[in-house]
C-alpha cells in the first residue's frame, strides 16, 4: 500500500531531529510528529511566571516548554514543543564519564567508547560546542567550596551549545558556511532554561532540525501520538499505522498516518508512556517485558543557595557555567535561571538532611521550627530567580527505579507508576549535595535549600529521566538491540534518552545524540539514493 512516509519520527527532541536529518539525507522522505508547539525566538516566555508560555500542562490550557511530572520515587522536569528537550535544557554537553561504556547492561555488545568517539565529535560540530569562556559570579561561588574540599583541579568551565559572539549583534549563520539560521551573540541574560529569546542557544532548530526541514523532512507540531499499530501481519514489516491527536484534554484533531519506518523518539518518559500503552492495550504485545526496567535519574539531587540580596549578579551568565567534581563519582554544577525564573522558587524550601518516606516530613518540620525566618524568606517568590544559585548534582553510580503500567479507569490509556529497584534502588538524598549547600550558604549568610519534595516525601527530582527501553543483547535483557531496533518487530526503532543503559554522570544530550548519529549511520540510503 502506499504510505504517508518512509519514516515517520515521534518525537523532536536529539533523538527525533538527529534521525530526521540523517534520514532525509539518505533520500527518504520524513515525517516528525511533536506532541508540543512550535516556538519563534519571540515567542519563548519573557519570564516564567507566563505560565501558558512556559509550562507544559495541555489538560488545562498550558501549552509551554517545561513539563513537571510527579512520581511516588521521582519528580520528573522534560522538555516539550519543536526542538524537544533542546529547547528548555541548560545547553551543557559533556561526554559521558568511562563507567557509562563500561555498564554490564551493554559492555559487551561494542566497543562503545571507540565507536561512539567519531560520532561524539559529529554531534558537537553541529551543535555547535564551545567551552564557556568567561568567568562569572556562580563559578567564584563554586572555585571557593571547590578549593576548600580539595577539589580545585576538577573545577572546569562547561562545554556549551552557545553562540557568544558579539553581545546582542546578529550576523549571519557561523558554523555552516551561511547556510544555517542567522544567529545573535550571547547576552548573558541567563534564561537559558526559560526559552532564549536572543537566538544565541545552539536548540536543534538552529541546526540538525533546520537543515532536516530545508531538506524535505515534513514536521507537525501539536500531535500526540497515541498508538502505533503495525499493518500485515502484525510484526511490522508491512509498515505501521500510527493514531495522533491533540494533546488538550478532549484529544480532538486526530489524525491518522503510515509509514514504512517509525522512529520513537519522545524522550524518555514520553516513549515509556506511549509504549506501555502499545504493549499493554495489544497492538504491540511483543514489546520486551523489560519495558520500563533499568530507569535512570542520573542519580540526581537538585538544591539551591537563596543569598541575602542580589548583588553578587548570579543571574548573569549562561544557565549552566561550571562545574566540579567532590569524588570519582559526583559531579556539581552551578545553575541559574535568570533574572526572570521566580516562579521556579515554589519548587524549594529549607534544606533538609536524610530520612526515610515516613521520616524525612519530620526532618523538616523540625528545620522549620528551627529556622521559621529562613523558611518564611523562602515563601517569598519575587527576587528569588536574581540572588539564588542552584545547585545540579549528578553521579555515575548504578542505581535504578522502573517504571510500571496500570490501566486508566475511564480510558484506553495506561498510567505510569514507579518503584525501586530492588538490588539497586536510586537515592533519595546526596550528601555531597547538601553539604555543598551548607558550605556555600555559612559562607555568604544565605539560605540553603532542598527541592520541596524531596524534603517534605522523600522524593529526588531529576532534568535527566533515562531508560527503561534500554540496549540489550536479545529480549530477555532489554528492549532494543545495539542498533536500536526493537525487539519483537521489524522497522521499529527507538532513539532517545531511554535506550541508555546507564547513569552517564553529566548531562545527557550529548551521549543520546551521538547514539542516534550512530544508529542511523546503520540504516542504507535508499534505493537509488547517494547519501548527502
Amino acid at each position: 500500500m502506499d504510505m504517508d512516509y518512509d519514516w515517520l519520527i515521534i518525537g523532536s527532541g536529539f533523538g527525533g531531529s538527529i534521525s530526521a536529518l540523517r534520514l532525509t539525507e539518505k533520500g527518504y522522505k520524513v515525517g516528525v510528529v511533536e506532541a508540543g508547539r512550535r516556538f519563534a525566538d519571540e515567542d519563548f516566555a519573557e519570564s516564567t511566571w507566563q505560565l501558558g508560555r512556559f509550562f507544559w500542562a495541555p489538560l488545562i490550557g498550558l501549552r509551554g516548554i517545561l513539563r513537571l511530572k510527579p512520581f511516588k520515587d521521582i519528580f520528573i522536569a522534560c522538555g516539550s514543543g519543536v526542538g524537544g528537550g533542546s529547547i528548555v535544557y541548560a545547553n551543557t554537553l559533556y561526554r559521558a564519564k568511562p563507567a557509562f561504556f563500561e555498564n554490564a547492561q551493554w559492555q559487551d555488545l561494542a566497543d562503545w567508547r571507540s565507536e561512539l568517539d567519531g560520532h561524539y565529535a559529529t554531534a558537537e560540530r553541529m551543535l555547535g560546542v564551545n567551552q564557556v569562556p568567561f568567568e562569572s559570579p556562580g563559578d567564584r561561588l563554586l572555585q571557593d567550596y571547590a578549593e576548600a574540599i580539595g577539589a580545585e583541579s576538577t573545577f572546569t568551565r562547561t562545554p556549551v551549545a552557545v553562540y557568544f559572539g558579539e553581545p546582542g549583534e546578529t550576523v549571519p549563520d557561523p558554523y555552516f558556511d551561511g547556510a544555517g539560521p542567522d544567529r545573535t551573540g550571547c547576552t548573558r541574560c541567563g534564561a537559558c532554561m526559560i526559552g532564549c529569546r536572543v537566538g544565541a542557544k545552539n536548540t536543534l532548530n538552529k541546526n540538525y532540525l533546520w537543515f532536516a526541514e530545508q531538506a524535505g523532512t515534513q514536521v507537525l507540531p501539536n500531535l500526540k501520538v497515541r498508538d502505533i499499530e503495525p499493518l500485515g501481519n502484525g510484526d511490522g514489516s508491512g509498515g505501521y499505522r500510527v493514531h495522533a491527536s491533540s494533546p488538550g484534554l478532549l484529544g480532538g484533531g486526530k489524525r491518522t498516518l503510515t509509514a514504512r519506518h517509525v522512529i520513537v523518539s519522545a524522550g524518555a518518559l514520553g516513549t515509556n508512556e506511549l509504549l506501555a500503552r502499545c504493549k499493554h492495550r495489544g497492538s504491540l504485545p511483543k514489546i520486551s517485558d523489560r519495558l520500563g526496567r533499568l530507569v535512570r535519574t542520573n542519580s540526581e539531587s537538585i538544591l539551591a543557595v537563596m543569598m541575602p540580596d542580589d548583588s553578587m549578579d548570579l543571574w548573569n551568565t549562561v544557565a549552566i557555567s561550571s562545574s566540579i567534581h567532590t569524588d570519582d563519582d559526583t559531579h556539581i554544577e552551578v545553575v541559574t535561571y535568570g533574572e526572570k525564573g521566580d516562579a521556579m522558587s515554589f519548587l524549594l524550601t529549607v534544606l533538609t538532611g536524610d530520612g526515610t518516606r515516613w521520616t524525612r516530613a519530620f526532618v523538616f518540620l523540625r528545620n522549620v521550627l528551627r529556622h521559621p525566618v529562613n523558611f518564611i524568606k523562602s515563601l517569598w517568590p519575587f527576587g528569588w530567580s536574581r540572588r539564588t544559585i542552584i545547585l545540579l548534582v549528578m553521579q555515575s553510580l548504578d542505581n535504578a527505579l522502573r517504571f510500571r503500567a496500570r490501566p486508566r479507569w475511564f480510558s484506553r490509556g495506561v498510567r505510569l507508576s514507579t518503584a525501586q529497584d530492588s538490588d539497586m534502588p536510586n537515592p533519595t538524598y546526596i550528601d555531597a549535595g547538601n553539604k555543598a549547600a551548607e558550605w556555600l550558604a555559612s559562607k555568604y549568610g544565605a539560605i540553603p535549600q532542598s527541592c520541596i519534595l524531596e524534603a517534605t516525601a522523600n522524593i529526588p527530582a531529576t532534568a535527566h529521566i533515562l531508560g527503561g527501553a534500554t540496549i540489550g543483547r536479545d529480549a530477555a535483557t532489554g528492549v532494543v538491540d545495539s542498533e536500536h531496533r526493537v525487539f519483537g518487530y521489524r522497522n521499529l526503532y527507538i532513539c532517545d534518552g531511554s535506550v541508555m543503559p546507564a547513569n552517564p554522570g553529566v548531562n545527557p544530550s550529548l551521549t543520546i545524540a551521538a547514539m542516534t548519529e550512530r544508529a542511523m549511520s546503520k540504516i542504507p540510503a535508499a534505493a537509488g539514493k547517494r547519501p548527502d
